[in-house]
């Protein structure tokens, strides 16, 4: 049989505080027990021992004999325990890992986690970058960005973001063509995103049939980063989000020849295991990503208004 398993560890936790405080009724608050309470675990010590660890007096209380000699060995042991969790904990708090779909990875998390990095300087962050939570091996990440219509279950979820998308091209592809003048235009050239689901509704509110589109070759399973960069060295088409390509389009990389966009109905999530939701890595990064994806969001759709419609800065 273990030692563990033959220790009274209730009852020691007990003696250890009413041998501290010297006083029962203190103890019994400290440790959010009722006095009987408190003194039902000071009985059953005394059982297991064979012998009394305090002489109770009208208005003191003593340590008996077996008490004065057990006591510092207690005191020890759970400073020890005290310790160990502290470092554990500390273990557990040191490094956060991220499991991200590669392009919100990419294109917003990376370039800004040196702004925790900044507030929290004692955790770690390992990203990883995954296309789908089943790609995860036996691992379980201490936060996850999910993409999906429905909340994801078994998981603590928040949601952060929802994204609109528009077709986007090189300007070198444009052209060749002579210019994109009107979404018809668009028909003329090869597509690398894939035109089903909810991109029909662009073409639907462009008033325009996507019957004729000429895809390329390239599968990208849907992943923008590769799109968009298929799109840059212009191989065609592609549906994606401006949010993310801010910096393409602002360089002239990309061209957006159209305001009209069209969401996908998905949501991206922060989620964590609800066993984790107190830990203070989560804790800190939940309000981290929720605040600068806020000012993000409202920068972004501020610069996505007309000149004249932004508002007057000092």
């Amino acid at each position: 049989m273990k030692l563990s398993r033959q220790l009274p560890l209730n009852a020691l936790r007990v003696f250890e505080a009413v041998a501290r405080l010297q006083n029962f009724t203190r103890a019994a608050e400290e440790l959010g027990m009722t006095q009987t309470a408190v003194s039902y675990q000071i009985k059953l010590l005394e059982d297991h021992l064979g012998d009394t660890v305090f002489i109770r007096k009208p208005r003191a209380l003593q340590l008996t004999e077996t008490g004065t000699q057990l006591l510092p060995k207690v005191s020890e042991a759970f400073e020890l325990l005290a310790e160990a969790m502290q470092a554990a904990r500390h273990t557990i708090d040191a490094t956060l890992d991220i499991h991200s779909p590669p392009t919100f990875a990419s294109h917003w998390l990376s370039p800004r986690l040196a702004g925790f990095r900044a507030l929290h300087p004692n955790i770690g962050v390992r990203l990883l970058r995954m296309m789908d939570a089943s790609e995860r091996q036996g691992t379980v990440p201490d936060i996850t960005i999910r993409i999906s219509a429905k909340q994801p279950e078994n998981l603590v979820c928040h949601p952060i973001m929802r994204l609109r998308y528009s077709p986007m091209l090189s300007p070198e592809l444009a052209a060749s063509i002579g210019g994109i003048h009107e979404p018809a235009d668009l028909l003329k050239l090869p597509w690398i995103s894939e035109i089903d689901g909810a991109w029909l509704d662009w073409f639907e509110s462009a008033k325009i049939s996507a019957a004729s589109i000429r895809p390329t070759s390239l599968d990208a399973l849907g992943a923008q980063d590769i799109e968009a960069r298929a799109a840059i060295s212009g191989h065609g088409v592609a549906m994606l989000s401006p949010f993310f390509f801010r910096d393409d389009l602002s360089s002239g990389r990309l061209i957006q020849p159209f305001g009209l966009s069209a969401g996908d109905g998905k949501t991206y999530w922060l989620a964590y295991p609800a066993a984790r939701r107190n830990m203070r890595k989560i804790q800190a990064f939940r309000q981290w990503i929720e605040e600068t994806m806020a000012t993000d969001l409202a920068d972004h759709a501020l610069q996505t208004l007309p000149p004249e419609a932004r508002p007057a800065t000092a």
